[in-house]
């Protein structure tokens, strides 16, 4: 049996900046791996050490985010061997065309019983990517899961429910989303980065895939619309009634 990590190498909006014309410039934010993915890489390396299977990372983006480095930064937390798809044209792509192509490597690896990704993804937080995943394998996929453990020939899973949580058992694959505090991510030790080195990386080309080939395209971008002030300055006794029915006007209270 196998276990699949989906991560995401994304640029850091904290180093993005916001021009005048509202456009983000993305040209100073360095790469690196989703902030909510360490948490999913290290559920999957501890099932993986209580199963004894193997943890195979699965990732889809531009060149630069499947570059070597970023692979051997992705390694060097646990995963045995990852198999990307690395092309430029990628971040155009829709959802459910990344979504297609991460289904399409998970498929290429033989044995996955489980695909385990973050929550989010620290440069769009949609919270669609494993959604879409599991319902382009036909497999059922669990978000907010706080805990994963193999139960007879599929999966016990604990996940955030209704204010509470609540416990569930499922047969055969599945696809989960795990919570930044479902596990503590162990910090790579010099040892795991000099490994990282040598594990397989493969890379795999749009061509060898079957990926939907719905498109979207971007055909404008502009800043948030700003709607006019109006200025309206409140004077006397009452001047705290005024307020509070034009704000009921307005539907803001």
């Amino acid at each position: 049996m196998t276990i699949a990590v989906a991560y995401k190498v994304a640029a850091n909006p904290q180093d993005s900046r916001v021009g005048a014309d509202g456009k983000i410039d993305w040209s100073r934010a360095k790469l690196g791996i989703s902030e909510y993915d360490p948490a999913a890489i290290q559920v999957a390396r501890e099932l993986g050490n209580a199963c004894g299977d193997e943890v195979v990372g699965v990732s889809v983006g531009t060149v630069a985010a499947t570059a070597a480095r970023e692979k051997k930064s992705v390694l060097a937390r646990g995963v045995d061997r990852v198999v990307t798809l690395g092309d430029d044209e990628t971040s155009e792509w829709s959802s459910v065309q990344v979504a297609s192509a991460l289904a399409a490597l998970v498929q290429r690896i033989e044995g996955v019983e489980l695909v385990v990704a973050g929550d989010a993804s620290v440069d769009e937080g949609a919270q669609l990517m494993s959604a879409l995943v599991g319902a382009r394998l036909g497999w059922p996929t669990f978000l907010e899961v706080t805990h994963v453990e193999p139960c007879d020939a599929g999966w016990q899973i604990t996940q955030n429910h209704d204010g509470g949580s609540r416990v569930i058992r499922t047969d055969g694959a599945a696809v989960v989303a795990v919570t930044p505090d479902a596990t503590t991510p162990r910090a790579p030790g010099m040892k795991d980065i000099l490994k990282a080195a040598k594990k397989p990386m493969e890379d795999v080309e749009c061509s060898e895939l079957d990926i939907s080939r719905a498109t979207v395209h971007v055909v404008s971008r502009g800043p948030a619309p700003v709607g006019g002030r109006k200025h309206r300055v409140f004077t006397g006794d009452d001047a705290a009634g005024q307020l509070v029915s034009a704000l009921r006007d307005a539907c803001v209270i």
